[in-house]
């Protein structure tokens, strides 16, 4: 679900891959495509500005710095950003009066590396995002009690579904959105009914007031095997500090603390580039299709990788990635300035209208549809009714399999020979790494004859029962003829 579209990761990797095995993934990818080569590692940008004659050239001038003495200058024809949403850690201490007198030792989480030197301690994490909720379960197995803060609550989902197979190769298919697209409400509803099944989310403390779909959820396994055990205390939002306590929205107070943990978010920027070209729109920065600034008189600057959506950013930012470096070649053309802002409103509207967004989450989009938006602009996007009439294996797989990158390397520009194969054998893939152990069938032993007797005996004494019961349904029947002719007398 996360791969890029043209290179399926080696079977034997597990299905949620460790940090560690994601590094081989890209290491791999780059040896195949003779990538490594180009790429600069180590190198801060210190600036990407216009050159003078970019009315004509489109260019960029790019400062970098490898060492503090050794700054150089560059010409690009264009420039992609990808540093994505997580780069200033935010931390709000203004919010929280009393922490400049807590006597303990608090850090963000951007900091947070393991539950090394917090055995026995007593810990609060602020924030239940996926980060706070993975901290508070990692410090849990060793500290002495962790209290979960949270001023909203959060849906908290599983990364195994019934059956023990990867939720979202389940749960992500183009038959899924069509469903959720006809029957919104109902959708969700479903869908919480379904995750408060293994726990209840009111009972557990963590019920938000936001429905799913309006937020990315907690991905979390172990969080409510933690809760239940007490490792995990849940908490309202934090009031105060005072000394060494900390006091609660709802007035109680958990004394003794050692550690706070901010999982508050990130703030967003960009301080190599123009301030001209950071405009928002609401939390958003102002961009058409959250990748071109609107005003630039040459669309040679792309940011790549700044979304949200319901399922996986590798996938996401390729299609970004494809669709824009064909607007730099000149092969898709964008609309005017002012078609192009009207439709950020428009989006920025239906967004904030359907999504929870806030300054920590500016952004989200409908996982499947935006990348078919930008697929059809490519010319890249499956066609499904036609894959139905030419290729009906492959088709079922399409629309009712997991929605897989693959599917946009079948046609179109940059198409994939092996897309269909990738597609075809994609669930053996899923298979492979749970084979550390196979499983012997049952035997089946054949049947004594003991058991052949107790068969017969059975059937006979069935076939008495059903004699009786006939005879019985034919007394009864003529009663109750009788009982009709006595009373039409």
């Amino acid at each position: 679900m996360m791969s890029f579209s043209d290179f399926p990761p080696p079977a034997e990797l597990p299905n949620n891959m460790h940090h560690s095995e994601i590094m081989i993934y890209l290491r791999l990818y780059a040896q195949a495509f003779n990538l490594t080569q180009h790429i600069h590692l180590q190198t801060t940008v210190i600036s990407v500005r216009q050159r003078p004659d970019f009315a004509a050239s489109g260019q960029w001038e790019v400062e970098t710095e490898k060492t503090e003495a050794s700054r150089q200058m560059h010409v690009f024809d264009a420039v992609i950003v990808c540093t994505g949403h997580f780069t200033q850690p935010h931390l709000p201490l203004t919010d929280f009066p009393g922490i400049e007198s807590f006597q303990g030792r608090y850090f963000h989480s951007w900091d947070y590396r393991s539950a090394e030197g917090l055995e026995g301690k007593r810990v609060v994490v602020i924030g239940i995002g996926n980060s706070g909720g993975d901290i508070a379960v990692d410090i849990s197995r060793v500290a002495e009690k962790v209290y979960l803060s949270t001023r909203s609550g959060a849906w908290v989902i599983g990364r195994v579904a019934p059956g023990g197979l990867p939720a979202d190769i389940v749960r992500v298919s183009r038959m899924g959105n069509l469903i959720r697209k006809l029957f919104p409400s109902w959708t969700n509803k479903t869908l919480e009914k379904k995750l408060n099944a293994p726990f209840d989310h009111k009972l557990y403390g963590l019920q938000p007031k936001h429905a799913f779909f309006a937020q990315v959820p907690v991905v979390n396994d172990d969080l409510p095997a933690r809760i239940i055990s007490g490792r995990v205390q849940v908490k309202p939002n934090v009031k105060e500090f005072s000394g060494s306590s900390v006091i609660f929205t709802d007035g109680s107070i958990i004394d003794k603390v050692d550690v706070v943990v901010f999982a508050t978010g990130y703030n967003y920027g960009f301080p190599f580039l123009p301030a001209a070209l950071q405009a928002k729109c609401g939390y958003r920065l102002c961009l058409y299709k959250h990748i071109f600034h609107p005003t630039l008189t040459k669309p040679t600057l792309a940011v790549v990788g700044f979304i949200h959506g319901f399922g996986a950013i590798n996938p996401l930012a390729e299609m970004q990635a494809r669709w824009a470096t064909r607007v730099f070649k000149g092969l898709i053309t964008l609309p005017t300035d002012k078609i192009m802002m009207k439709e950020i409103e428009k989006d920025t509207a239906e967004m904030h209208q359907k999504h929870a967004c806030s300054e920590r989450y500016p952004l989200y989009v409908d996982y499947i549809p935006y990348q078919d938006s930008l697929a059809e602009q490519v010319g890249a996007r499956p066609n499904i009714p036609w894959l139905f009439v030419t290729d009906p294996k492959l088709a079922l797989q399409v629309f009712y399999g997991p929605a897989t990158p693959y599917q946009y390397r079948l046609t179109g520009p940059g198409r994939w020979a092996g897309a269909r194969q990738a597609i075809l054998t994609q669930w053996d893939r899923v298979i492979q790494p749970f084979k550390t152990r196979v499983v012997p069938e049952p035997e089946t032993k054949p049947s004594s004859t003991l058991s052949i007797i107790m068969v017969f005996s059975c059937a006979a004494l069935l076939s008495n029962k059903i004699a009786g019961m006939n005879d019985f349904l034919h007394h009864s029947t003529a009663l109750l003829d009788g009982i009709k002719e006595h009373l039409s007398v």
